[in-house]
């Protein structure tokens, strides 16, 4: 029996009509069901008679209660193609979605797809073509901002940067009582660009990513380290928003299409003052543009707030009140070493001292700190900025990255002629600090009485509030076996006080956090240098040698660290696996 007859034998529709609703679907295009709403048949028994014809259940469902952010664990393109869309959680985490054709393959491997990344389990129930359009709407909170935008721009969108204030955007800003930048949405762009910003600010995003392909905009922001498209936007429009976002650095030239340009901005927000890079990119279906999020507020933080065990705070706030030496800090891009960094520099005191960085690029202002813009267009490199730093009477030097053998001799130099200095270094551990300088020309003789402290650092996903839960059954017992074997060379004096007999805890779905993750931790090894490190940095610099003399003296690896953190009930213990 197919969905009509089941209509028919409800009394819903009389059996003379089912060829008039066939033939108006196939001539005007339009689908059965709509045409039945048109008839009256009301949506509830719509649902009813597809419940029983996919065998698929049903669940009436109050539109306007239905959650914005778990309508958007499926993106809005795939909820359009694949008419689906989330409609509520169970309060055991599983994801209810509601699908308009349940037997469609194309639809059941797509949702399979987007759920695999997450783990979220799901359920599917019948929807109708009604509910559909109904829920779809709450993708619009910023996509009918962008309608308006798309009414003034022409269907090609040529020759619309030198003439932007035809769309109503100004190429001045405006400014408060301060005289700072603020965003102001009184134009089609501007409310665009703006509402993108504002969105990304207020959702914790890191960057933002415009993408130009052959027929949309993807805009995409980075949340917890991870890329997600937010919306699509008609190509017809990129050509304004890059201009839009060229004006407001005020330094980039609307013109220039053909190199990358580089630029800043800073406005307020929910009113706080956020600075903005941007970055842009010519690519073959335009440009692309990145814009880094640069809140203070989450960017400088203590050092007390970054998650450091005891033993761990106790050795950086010891290697910080040293008067000399070299710290280096080591991990990828994006680990998180420039907030660990300046969370030392807010430790020293900015207030009898001259502190002096060199950074590349300056992501925050930081009071009592002479930060200095590295430019290697001109010929201005860390190497050429180190050497000008040291005739600058300084006490304390922060030099953004050590990229060559260069400079880092003249970090190394300074920190023998009295200066403490902090720097970051490009190696997968702690431990690889030493042989990655050796690599690098600098002497062994230079480097044993100068290093005082090696950390290397990565930053993982958190557990959710409210989404903990323990290993069990034979998960927990391979990773027992698995904790046992990784802590098995670390002294006895030192595995007592971990207390590896406690349970790793996971992450599971709640309502509010569908991936049951939010946020991210940092987690860290180091070790000191003292002097038994020297003579082994002077006789054997090897990592093995390194890290066996490390471990004598307590030191835990980055894997360990995350371990104990998935103990405590802040890290899910799959996380551990994203390390290497």
């Amino acid at each position: 029996m197919d969905f009509l007859e089941i209509l028919v034998r409800k009394g819903l529709i009389h059996h003379s009509q089912l060829d008039e609703i066939i033939d108006r679907s196939a001539k005007e295009d339009i689908s059965v069901e709509r045409i039945l709403q048109e008839m009256g048949i009301p949506e509830r028994e719509l649902l009813k008679a597809k419940s029983e014809y996919y065998g698929v259940p049903m669940k009436e469902i109050d539109y306007e209660k239905v959650d914005s952010d778990i309508i958007r664990i499926i993106p809005e393109e795939s909820a359009k193609i694949y008419k689906m869309i989330p409609i509520g959680k169970t309060e055991d985490g599983i994801l209810e979605v509601g699908m308009v054709d349940p037997r469609n393959i194309e639809s059941q491997n797509a949702l399979r797809f987007i759920t695999a990344e997450s783990g979220l389990p799901y359920k599917i129930y019948v929807l109708t073509e009604e509910g559909f359009e109904k829920l779809f709407k709450k993708y619009r909170d910023l996509t009918n901002e962008i309608k308006e935008v798309l009414d003034d721009i022409d269907e090609d969108g040529a020759g619309r940067i030198v003439d932007f204030d035809d769309l109503g955007g100004k190429t001045e800003e405006k400014k408060d009582d301060t005289g700072e930048t603020v965003i102001h949405e009184d134009a089609p762009i501007t409310k665009m660009v703006a509402s993108i910003v504002k969105k990304a600010v207020r959702e914790g995003v890191s960057d933002i990513h415009m993408d130009p392909t052959e027929k949309v905009v993807r805009i995409r922001y980075r949340i917890d380290g991870e890329l997600q498209t937010y919306l699509e936007i008609p190509k017809s429009a990129h050509s304004a928003i890059v201009a839009r976002v060229k004006v407001m650095t005020k330094t980039m030239k609307l013109d220039e299409k053909r190199k990358p340009q580089d630029g800043r901005f800073q406005a307020f927000i929910d009113g706080r003052k956020i600075a903005f890079r941007v970055s842009i990119l010519p690519t073959f279906y335009g440009e692309k543009v990145v814009i880094r999020i640069l809140d203070a507020e989450r960017g400088i933080r203590k050092l007390s707030s970054l998650g450091l065990s005891e033993q761990q705070e106790a050795m950086i706030r010891k290697a910080i009140a040293r008067p000399h030496g070299l710290i280096l800090i080591t991990g990828p891009t994006g680990s998180g070493k420039t907030t660990t960094l300046y969370s030392m520099l807010g430790e020293v005191d900015r207030e009898h001292k001259n502190v002096v960085s060199l950074e590349d690029p300056i992501e925050y202002q930081f009071p009592g700190v002479n930060q200095s813009q590295v430019r290697a267009d001109i010929g201005y490199t860390f190497a050429t900025g180190l050497r000008a730093i040291v005739r600058q009477d300084p006490d304390i030097i922060m030099v953004g990255e050590i990229r060559d053998k260069e400079t880092a001799n003249l970090a190394i130099q300074a920190a023998l002629t009295g200066h403490l200095v902090f720097a970051t270094l490009h190696t997968n551990s702690s431990f690889g600090i030493i042989p990655r300088l050796v690599d690098m020309g600098v002497d062994e003789y230079l480097i044993a009485p100068t290093l005082i402290l090696g950390v290397a650092q990565r930053l993982l996903k958190k557990i959710a509030p409210g989404a903990k839960v323990p290993l069990e059954d034979v998960e927990l017992e391979s990773a027992r076996k698995m904790i046992e074997k990784q802590f098995e060379d670390l002294p006895e004096q030192y595995k007592e006080k971990l207390h590896l007999e406690r349970t790793p805890y996971e992450a599971k779905p709640t309502e509010e956090f569908p991936t049951g993750m939010k946020g991210r931790e940092a987690i860290l090894e180091m070790f000191e240098v003292d002097k038994t490190m020297q003579r082994i940095i002077l006789e054997n610099p090897t990592e093995l040698a390194i890290y066996s003399e490390a471990r004598k003296k307590g030191m835990i690896t980055l894997k360990e660290a995350a371990i104990l953190k998935s103990m405590d009930g802040i890290i899910p213990f799959r996380e551990i696996n994203n390390l290497f």
